[in-house]
């Protein structure tokens, strides 16, 4: 099965992009739920809601383009045809219209991989999170299977191949950002690396039944060749050096002792005066 010239909701349609819709709801449920604040954007990829576990009271999906696409495939538990959620706002990833230090969570699924400019899209990212602010990003590994399949598709095109060698595995994907890549950019940023998780390690099949006969290699792969899955993702925080987060009012201090007071007593009352001299 050829997917080559397929639009990236076409292809989240087949067998493999079910696969990768249904790792990555996973990885944002469990990476949101307990991030709180009050303003949580998610950049582009509006197939997947990469918020609906988060219980910020201002959430907001924005994406390059507000025509959401004629049809969306469904994940786990959605209606197909029908989107997850309606986009809130057109906005460009390296110039977000929010102001600096404005956002508390910041999900990023796959708008690294989709940008012409990922690394402008990363620092936009720090631009508008508030210190201690986190981002999420998943993105595809290029040291994996599925990246293996595109690098070569890719090599056949640069030699003038039309056929199904020179296919992409992949068409909604610009470029595949390295996990040791994507560390050494949020390091640059002062982000520091809060938890990693890599996914999807079955072979890069079209067909539903051999993805199907496959999917045993993802429990191995958790355990034996973990950095080599096809999917990662990737929690962040923003860190800005000199600055401390102000403890909570009610801790109180120890209270400081006084020194003792001298206290009279009985036997002290009674004892003669000493007159200076010994016998």
């Amino acid at each position: 099965m050829s997917l080559d010239g397929a639009s990236l909701t076409d292809w989240l349609a087949t067998p493999p992009g079910h696969y990768l819709l249904d790792w990555e709801t996973a990885q944002f449920e469990h990476a949101v739920s307990d991030i709180f604040g009050y303003h949580a954007v998610q950049l582009g990829f509006a197939q997947l809601d990469a918020l609906a576990s988060n219980r910020m009271p201002y959430r907001w999906l924005a994406v390059d383009n507000l025509e959401p696409p004629k049809s969306m495939p469904s994940t786990a538990g959605g209606v197909p045809g029908t989107p997850r959620r309606l986009p809130a706002l057109a906005a460009d990833p390296t110039a977000l219209p929010f102001a600096q230090g404005s956002l508390d969570l910041l999900a990023m699924p796959h708008t690294l991989d989709m940008s012409q400019d990922p690394h402008a899209a990363l620092r936009e990212a720090e631009r508008v999170l508030v210190p201690e602010g986190r981002v999420v990003i998943t993105g595809l590994n290029p040291n994996s299977l599925w990246g293996l399949r595109q690098s070569r598709s890719r090599f056949y095109r640069r030699l003038g191949a039309h056929d199904q060698n020179g296919a992409l595995f992949l068409p909604g994907a610009q470029q595949m950002i390295g996990y040791w890549r994507l560390r050494d950019w949020l390091r640059l940023l002062n982000f520091e690396v809060e938890s990693a998780r890599f996914g999807g390690y079955a072979p890069s099949f079209a067909s539903q039944k051999w993805l199907d006969r496959f999917l045993w290699m993802d429990a191995m792969g958790q355990r034996w060749w973990p950095i080599f899955g096809a999917m990662y993702c990737v929690v962040a925080v923003k860190r800005v050096r000199g600055m401390r987060l102000l403890e909570p009012g009610w801790r109180t201090s120890k209270a400081v002792a006084g020194a003792r007071a001298a206290v009279a007593s009985k036997d002290t009352a009674s004892r003669p005066a000493s007159n200076g001299r010994s016998t």
